[in-house]
């Protein structure tokens, strides 16, 4: 009796610790971005599903950048101020500095607000979209660069994941 007691106790201490996952409809993790969110093709955010955010989450930021730039890692798109229980983000969201419910975009490497789609000059490259569930609502103003949230944020992350696309110009 004693035994399947501590059985149960170890599978529900397990089942609480359920990590954080980030997903998209348009590509399979480790699979390729299609050209719909490039800048081969109509240049729109990517959709994205957040699951098992973390309860204690008051805040979701997001960074998604391209480590194989020629000229080092480049920033495609810096979101935050998130609530969590926006765990559904549609494709094309709009490329404003403030959106609905305090939400706030960041500069992306390309100069501009907002989400700037994979555009390679050469060869494969991958696309880090990285999710941070965050301690507290840090309601940061708009136009943040990559480094400036990351610095606001880094004694607030609670959990964090990652989906990785490829792409290569047409």
């Amino acid at each position: 009796m004693m035994k399947s007691l501590n059985i149960i106790f170890i599978l529900l201490f397990y089942v609480s610790l359920s990590a954080m996952e980030v997903k998209t409809s348009a590509f399979k993790n480790g699979g390729f971005i299609p050209s719909k969110y490039t800048c081969d093709g109509a240049n729109i955010s990517i959709p994205l599903e957040i699951k098992d955010i973390p309860k204690e989450a008051k805040s979701i930021a997001i960074i998604m950048d391209d480590p194989d730039a020629p000229m080092g890692t480049f920033v495609h798109w810096v979101f935050y101020n998130i609530p969590p229980f926006l765990n559904h983000l549609p494709e094309n969201i709009p490329n404003d500095p403030k959106l609905k419910y305090k939400i706030a975009q960041g500069r992306n490497d390309f100069g501009k607000i907002g989400y700037g789609g994979p555009c390679p000059p050469n060869e494969i490259h991958r696309y880090f979209i990285k999710v941070y569930a965050l301690d507290k609502n840090l309601n940061l103003p708009p136009k943040l660069t990559k480094e400036q949230l990351l610095k606001a944020i880094k004694n607030h992350i609670i959990q964090k994941t990652k989906i990785i696309g490829r792409y290569k110009r047409k």
